[in-house]
């Protein structure tokens, strides 16, 4: 009878723990963000923070999501991109509104614009979700036509981490730009 209750409690520590570590995975990615996202509404300043890191993160996590419907992997990190989705859109959502406020100039880009020049620099946070709403409904669809192709699939997922891996690079670029780290978190 002591044995049975031993398994109990050992699969209810087991099940604890993999819960836990579940939590972890899908909300650990997002845990950066919050004291910067703090730090940009209280100084209103989103001068040390790239948005581009918002753009590689959304591309990356889109590609993970497609690269699901090809070959499934554990829920927690299709989660995760789906929270790392939302937490970018809630930075860009931020940036937007502190950048256009402290604008003194008067002329909006626009996603509609197609200025190169001013690609993912638009006044308007609905600019930001079009782009983002273009580039799923393209990769959506290419991804539907390719699901066969165990070649575009594993393309697509090296993609995904490819991009996440480069993430760096845009928050380097501007910290270089700036010569400062200052506003970072």
């Amino acid at each position: 009878m002591e044995e049975k209750g031993t398994e109990w409690l050992l699969f209810a520590v087991h099940r604890l723990v993999s819960w836990g570590a579940s939590a972890a995975m899908i909300f650990g990615g997002i845990v950066p963000y919050i004291p910067q996202y703090r730090d940009i509404r209280r100084t209103q300043n989103a001068d040390g923070f790239s948005v581009y890191v918002c753009l590689m993160l959304l591309v990356a996590n889109i590609l993970r999501i497609l690269f699901w419907f090809g070959r499934h992997f554990e829920s927690p990190l299709l989660w995760q991109s789906i929270i790392m989705i939302l937490t970018m859109l809630l930075m860009l959502k931020l940036c937007t509104e502190v950048r256009v406020a402290n604008d003194l100039n008067t002329k909006r880009r626009l996603f509609t614009d197609f200025d190169m020049n001013f690609f993912w620099h638009w006044s308007r946070f609905t600019d930001y979700v079009q782009c983002v709403l273009a580039f799923t409904a393209v990769t959506g669809y290419i991804t539907y036509l390719s699901l066969d192709s165990v070649l575009y699939v594993e393309t697509l997922g090296f993609l995904a981490v490819f991009t996440e891996a480069m993430l760096g690079v845009p928050q380097l670029y501007r910290n270089h730009q700036n010569y400062s780290t200052e506003g970072m978190s």
